[in-house]
């Protein structure tokens, strides 16, 4: 066990006060760096050599005056010799060490001065033998209270990774796999961690395996096991005779060392593999970084991509810092000058519990439970200034292990997590140690966190942890698309999820979410998942925040897209979000937002986040056949479906016209988005309306037709084999036969500003990669061109790794366009949209994807857009707007006005069809429902229902954009003329129907059908409605007998196509 700081720095001044007069190296040298190493409690002998041989540069001989394998040299001269020619001679013996033996440190004295020269970091010391005591903080590494600055990215991290990979696959080789090997290397990772952060004596280990094993590595395996078993047994219950050096190894518990392993086997390349290992400074690795580099070895694949797909420390703490850290640093603030509530304040976050369930090697545990700690650290300092510190340390510490909980699929993961709690633990305790000059260990091990190795997706999370004593989830849930799921995946969304509609469209981390969800009901727990983009984008976000706003879920603070990635090789560029929610509500919420994904977040404080992560109120944006306005239909392009064979390029075509060259009128030019974007010719052969005749002339084209053929008839899609029938047409037809088409493509990049658009004449045949206007407009063009349109796609659309995907059912058939703009703007409009295409037409070597690169995109170009951005804000009475969140904002207000009317409008059309289908089955019964009531007044009563339905429908369509509802009543007057001789609700339901209240009705259930009106059914005189002897309802229009049924449902079906 380490000294205590103060007793180490009570030697150090005795020390110097022992040697201030000693003058000659030779003379007391090996005495005085004997007791140097003694004010550490560290015997000289068991670590370091004096006179070490080497071979220099030139192959001459030297002799360290002391080393330290791994750790220390040190040139000693006589007082008043020149400390900089010691330091170039202590340089000089480096080309003879080993690599896995060169120092970390290098420390050169003459008694009265000490240099110290940091090799790692780069920095030097130097202080007389009189201040030793106050610079003893320096020599930590001797002292076993090493406390590096951890840096995310420090190379140690990769190469310990990597040396643990090649000692991996050298034992794997053997024989020695699956579980036992997993566990086998754990135990190693702590063994290594342990020798150089104070668990075990200084390189105790290493001296371990060098001393006793023999270098040809076959005792080494035996010796481990032996080493093993040791650490699972008390010293109490060891044998009395064990081995001085193995019995010097603590007891460590925590079942870690508990399982009997089979004997491993090693050989000398295999011993050498391990002592690399060791050779590595391990307290310089976190264990929450290096845990998912250490699984990484498990897979060579995984292993050239070491670093890929860890979550690094600074994405931890985005999530972390707003979901519980920020406000427990802020309640610190105020109350650290308070002696009753600073003690009350640290039981508290005593009592904190937090899951991750998702937890992989425990990063997000590990560095949760560090940030606590070192909140703990500053309650300890305000407490020890406010004098009510204790002096036992043992009760000073409050925070352990136990309160963390996690849940992970894999064995091997799940060990790692525990063992990197235990690891940070540890390091912490020595922060306390050096903090307040007390040695603090937790070994042997009593506390540990609950680590359950299961599928998170099927197992019970209250047995684990109640939720009703939880009070944070966090994690980072795996990110697999709904094509990329396994099978078991597959059928555990379907086991959490099946009930939710559509929920085969989810990612498999939304799984979480809805787990989350029903497990926090009725509870203060707050959550927060870093994901994929993906679930607060496109059609995910209507099947899975539907749910969740259902459940009752709100959103606390939200990260909008922000690229992670770290600088590992092979680092993985991946795009994610952060959501944290809970069941209840706070004020305000905290939105970070990213100018630059790359870059730094800016938050800021908003009354409301939606599932778009937009302070805007919740919404979610549904699929749509549609536009939700009076708006031009997109279509998407044609879809050949012919393995490349109707497909042809430059050198094709013209390879095919010296063959066929009758074939020439059935070529046309073909075009995608990439071809949009980027220029380039494409060619197709478009035979519709193709006589046999002519096709029998062109036997090249056959012969293509032959393979699109085949190609359709081998396919495993019954509707694709069905095509085969008609192999000279594209498998899909929907290209328009006149007029000007304006295109967008499905997919645009993310970095484009706008999201070209472009006219494109009809003769062009577009593939399923564009998406059309028929006959757009300037107008058209302009709206969905402008800024407006492009932050409303940034916003809904889905995503293509990074890139846009531009929906139709999603982005614009809820697109809410201007609502009765003027004709004054719509030319404005119009004219801002021609000088855009104009200001195009002035760069003609140049594609889109040049134009509208931001880094290219010509000024004149932007003011154009400028321009046109004005003259749309304008439509919608806008005239600017502080940032693109209060645009956005803006849109979903306007696209909440716009569903709320078509929702509306569509629910009186039910109703109306509902009343259709009871008369309906009121003609078929030939008798009333109602006892006591006459066949035609119930009759006469549901008449009046479906035309007050029609009534209600075109009132709340009149709000809704472009439709003139007085055009629509006046061109079916029969439903809707209010004169005295008009319209059937005016005559039948006002003049005789004043009384009837039919909101208490009840629809029926099966054959059953029951009125509850409020008021009963008067007799009413049945002059307008008619009932005969074959069962039919007839309704008297000037002089005729008409059938309600056929006069209702036709107009029901005028009225769906004309609104819905």
């Amino acid at each position: 066990m380490p000294l205590s700081w103060n007793e180490i720095k009570s030697r150090a001044f005795a020390f110097s006060k022992k040697w201030e007069n000693e003058t000659s190296e030779d003379a007391e040298a090996k005495s005085f760096w004997d007791g140097f190493f003694d004010i550490f409690g560290i015997t000289r002998k068991r670590v370091a050599s004096f006179e070490e041989p080497v071979k220099k540069l030139g192959d001459k001989q030297g002799f360290i005056d002391l080393f330290w394998k791994g750790i220390l040299l040190v040139e000693h001269k006589s007082r008043g010799k020149n400390l900089d020619k010691a330091y170039v001679q202590a340089l000089d013996y480096f080309p003879g060490i080993k690599e896995r033996d060169l120092p970390k440190y290098i420390l050169v004295s003459d008694f009265a001065n000490f240099r110290l020269y940091d090799l790692e970091e780069n920095v030097e010391h130097e202080f007389g033998l009189k201040d030793l005591h106050k610079n003893v903080r320096l020599f930590g590494f001797i002292a076993g209270y090493q406390t590096h600055k951890i840096k995310e990215q420090d190379p140690v991290n990769i190469k310990a990774a990597e040396k643990m990979g090649r000692l991996h696959d050298q034992i794997k080789e053997v024989g020695y796999e699956g579980h036992p090997l997993e566990l086998y290397l754990v135990r190693l990772l702590f063994c290594l961690f342990a020798e150089d952060t104070g668990i075990f004596e200084r390189q105790q280990f290493q001296d371990y395996i060098e001393t006793r094993t023999g270098e040809d590595g076959s005792d080494l395996a035996h010796h481990i096991s032996t080493l093993f078993q040791v650490l699972n047994t008390p010293e109490d219950r060891r044998l009395k005779n064990m081995d001085e050096q193995i019995a010097a190894f603590p007891y460590v518990n925590g079942k870690l060392f508990e399982e009997l392993l089979p004997t491993a086997s090693f050989d000398k390349n295999m011993r050498q593999a391990l002592l690399d290992c060791c050779a590595l400074d391990w307290s310089r690795i976190s264990p929450a970084i290096f845990g998912s580099l250490f699984q990484s070895i498990m897979d060579k694949n995984a292993r050239r991509n070491l670093g890929a797909h860890y979550t690094s420390e600074k994405n931890i703490l985005k999530l972390i810092k707003p979901l519980f850290l920020d406000a427990l640093w802020e309640e610190f603030e105020k109350i650290k000058s308070n002696r009753k509530k600073l003690g009350e304040f640290h039981h508290k976050i005593r009592s904190l519990k937090f899951l991750d369930p998702a937890c992989g090697c425990g990063n997000f545990l590990v560095i949760a439970y560090r940030e606590l700690r070192l909140l703990e650290l500053e309650i300890l300092r305000a407490s020890r200034e406010s004098g009510q510190l204790l002096l036992n340390i043992n009760h000073l510490v409050l925070l352990d292990v136990d309160q963390f909980y996690g849940i992970e699929i894999e064995e091997f993961p799940a060990q790692i997590a525990q063992v990197a709690l235990w690891l940070m633990d540890h390091q912490m305790n020595l922060l306390v140690s050096e903090e307040f000059g007390l040695y603090f260990a937790r070994i042997p091990l009593k506390a540990g966190g609950t680590i359950i190795c299961g599928n998170a997706l099927r197992i019970d999370w209250n047995e684990i942890v109640p939720s009703t004593q939880l009070h944070y989830i966090m994690g980072n849930p795996p990110f697999v698309g709904k094509k990329e799921q396994s099978f078991q995946q597959k059928k555990d969304m379907e086991y959490l999820a099946g009930d939710i509609n559509g929920s085969g469209l989810l990612d498999l981390v939304a799984a979480w979410y809805i787990k989350a969800i029903k497990y926090i009901s009725g509870t203060k727990i707050s959550c927060a998942y870093v994901s994929t983009n993906s679930i607060t984008q496109g059609e995910q976000i209507g099947v899975l925040w539907r749910y969740m706003l259902q459940c009752g879920a709100i959103i606390h603070f939200a990260h909008t897209t922000f690229q992670w990635n770290n600088e590992a090789r092979g680092n993985a560029a991946v795009h994610c979000v952060i959501v944290g929610f809970a069941e209840y509500d706070i004020n305000p919420k905290l939105l970070f937002e990213y100018e630059d994904i790359k870059g730094e977040a800016h938050g800021r404080q908003v009354r409301n986040i939606n599932p778009y992560l937009v302070d805007s109120q919740n919404i979610v944006v549904k699929s749509q056949r549609s536009p939700i306005c009076k708006a031009p239909q997109m279509i998407k392009g044609n879809e050949a479906t012919d393995g490349g064979f109707l497909i042809l390029d430059d050198e094709e075509k013209k390879e095919l016209l010296l063959k066929d060259p009758v074939a020439e009128r059935w070529i046309r030019p073909f075009l995608g988005g990439d071809n949009f974007l980027n220029n380039g010719n494409r060619w197709c052969l478009w035979l519709l309306g193709i006589t046999p005749r002519e096709l029998q002339n062109m036997p090249t084209v056959i012969k293509r037709i032959e393979s699109v053929k085949r190609f359709r008839e081998s396919s495993s899609k019954a509707a694709t084999v069905s095509k085969s029938k008609a192999a000279s047409l594209f498998g899909e037809i929907r290209q328009p036969e006149k007029g000007l088409l304006i295109v967008i493509p499905k997919v645009s990049s993310e970095r484009r500003m706008y999201a070209p658009l472009g006219f494109i004449d009809c003769k062009v045949i577009l593939n399923n990669t564009l998406q059309f206007i028929p006959n757009g407009t300037l107008y058209d063009f302009g709206i969905i061109q402008s800024m407006m349109h492009m932050a409303w796609l940034r916003t809904v659309a889905g995503r293509m790794k990074s890139d846009y995907q531009y929906s139709i059912k999603i982005v614009y058939n809820n697109f809410p366009w201007p609502e009765n703009p003027s004709e004054k703007q719509k030319q404005d409009i119009e004219a801002a949209a021609q000088f855009v295409l104009d200001t195009r037409a002035k760069f003609p070597e140049s594609s889109l994807a040049d134009l509208y690169d931001p880094l290219t995109m010509p000024q004149i170009l932007l003011k154009a857009h400028n321009r046109l951005d004005k003259a749309v804000d304008f439509a919608y009475g806008k005239k600017d707007f502080k940032t693109e969140s209060d645009r956005v904002s803006f849109l979903f207000e306007q696209y909440q006005k716009r569903i709320s009317i078509m929702e509306n409008t569509q629910a009186k059309i039910n109703e109306a069809k509902f009343f259709i289908n009871l008369l309906s089955q009121l003609e078929k019964k030939g008798k009333p429902f109602v006892t006591k009531t006459l066949l035609e007044d119930e009759a006469s009563y549901l008449l009046s229902a479906i035309l007050n339905a029609f009534y209600s429908a075109t009132e709340m369509a009149g709000g809704k954009n472009n439709i003139d509802i007085k055009k629509f009543r006046d061109d079916h007057s029969l439903f809707y003329d209010h004169s005295s001789n008009g319209g059937l609700r005016n005559t039948t339901v006002h003049l005789h129907h004043k009384q009837i209240d039919h909101v208490g009705y009840i629809p029926p259930k099966g054959d059953e059908v029951n009125f509850n009106l409020k008021t009963p059914i008067q007799n009413i005189p049945g002059d307008k409605i008619d009932f005969n002897l074959t069962g039919k309802f007839y309704l008297e229009i000037e002089n005729e007998h008409k059938s309600v049924l056929e006069l209702c449902s036709d107009h029901l079906n005028k009225l769906t196509e004309f609104f819905i």
